[in-house]
């Protein structure tokens, strides 16, 4: 069976990483993320498969774009309160 072509996406605030990958079939979220080595502390963060929530243990297909999410400094429903007020 041929390798699984994903790609791995963290962004930060002031940049975005982006790895492809070549994984072998049956690889989960969590392989994918342990093989695009960012550097970032797994146990805050959510997982996402193109913009929907993913478990570590989620197997990958070919062509998946794994997602890193960080958590959020501030609900948005509470920054857009906030802008109203000023």
């Amino acid at each position: 069976m041929p390798d699984l072509r994903v790609s791995v996406v963290y962004a930060e605030p002031t940049r975005q990483l982006v790895r492809e990958l070549s994984l072998a079939p049956g690889s989960t979220v969590a392989d994918a993320i342990r093989s695009a080595a960012i550097a970032v502390d797994a146990q805050d963060l959510r997982f996402g498969i193109f913009g929907r929530l993913a478990e570590a243990t989620t197997p990958l297909r070919d062509g998946d774009r794994v997602e890193i999410y960080r958590p959020l400094k501030i609900d948005p429903k509470e920054a857009r309160r906030r802008r109203a007020a000023k």
